[in-house]
């Protein structure tokens, strides 16, 4: 997903992205939807099936 897709669906959830990377983005963001902030963590390996950054993560 492109960071401009992503900086979309944070501001749609009122989170201000400022200077944010892409992974602070996503983190604020998976907070924001009550997940734990594991973007970018799985190191190969992830059981979240349903996870929108599933295919951007590994």
């Amino acid at each position: 997903m492109l960071v401009k897709e992503i900086k979309e669906i944070a501001k749609s959830m009122d989170i201000a992205v400022g200077k944010m990377k892409k992974d602070e983005i996503i983190h604020a963001i998976q907070e924001k939807e009550g997940n734990f902030p594991c973007f970018g963590t799985a190191q190969g390996s992830c059981d979240q099936m349903d996870c929108r950054w599933r295919e951007d993560c590994l």
